[in-house]
């Protein structure tokens, strides 16, 4: 982590323990209704943080579906908001160039070269949580197993058989999945761990653009026949597991 950020939240705080950031010297200067403003290419690095509280990879997801679901009601342009969150999912599966693209298509300027900050072509600023960026290094592992709560255990009437194509960020290869139309996606994930290696709590399911909760059915999602889900594997966190 380097030194071109720093933050201190009351329930967080950041690692820029480190000075190996690479970062072009110079950058593309936006211009906003009298102001102007440096606007950096995108970091190419995860922002390691930890938080005061433990959290689980479950109660993270809702504090971050909770952001997403109520800014774009407060301040800012709503297609702006959406491109933010495109673009965060796409630095945290490491894919910078994907995450640059889509800043750039939507004319969105990041002066420090951290999404914690960005601005529109008309100078509204957008601030984004650190939760909503990466994982801190304490998050609590959550056990999916025999003991894990009723929404990951099999239901008494799994539905009928779907084949689900999946593509996986991490090889960027697609695979197919036998699931059933009354599984849930954490029910599916933990089918494509066994099937995959891929730990379930690395992976984030996409259909349509929409992320698919981890008790949505099946059914619920309606993927139609031959179409893709997008699996957005986190391998920082695939690697440390691998690691321990």
């Amino acid at each position: 982590m380097g030194n071109c950020i720093g933050i201190n939240r009351n329930d967080e705080t950041l690692d820029t323990g480190s000075n190996n950031v690479s970062r072009p010297a110079t950058g593309t200067t936006s211009s906003f209704v009298g102001v102007q403003r440096k606007n950096h290419p995108l970091c190419h690095e995860t922002i390691r943080w930890k938080s005061e509280v433990p959290l689980t990879e479950g109660q993270l997801r809702s504090k971050r579906d909770e952001f997403w679901d109520t800014a774009p009601a407060f301040e800012g342009r709503k297609e702006i908001w959406d491109a933010l969150r495109a673009a965060t999912s796409a630095a945290e599966a490491l894919d910078f160039q994907l995450a640059q693209a889509i800043l750039d298509g939507a004319n969105i300027s990041v002066p420090n070269g951290y999404l914690t900050e960005c601005y529109d072509e008309l100078g509204s600023q957008y601030k984004l949580p650190i939760y909503c960026l990466s994982y801190p290094v304490n998050v609590v592992k959550e056990d999916y197993g025999c003991d894990s709560p009723a929404e990951y255990s099999e239901p008494v009437d799994g539905g009928t058989e779907v084949i689900l194509k999946l593509r996986l960020s991490s090889t960027c290869t697609d695979v197919k999945l036998p699931v059933y139309s009354k599984d849930t996606i954490g029910q599916c994930k933990k089918k494509l761990q066994a099937q995959e290696g891929i730990d379930a709590f690395t992976q984030r399911w996409f259909y349509g653009g929409k992320l698919l909760g981890d008790k949505m059915h099946i059914d619920e999602a309606h993927i139609q026949p031959g179409y893709i889900v997008q699996v957005i594997v986190n391998t920082e966190k695939q690697s440390s597991l691998a690691i321990s």
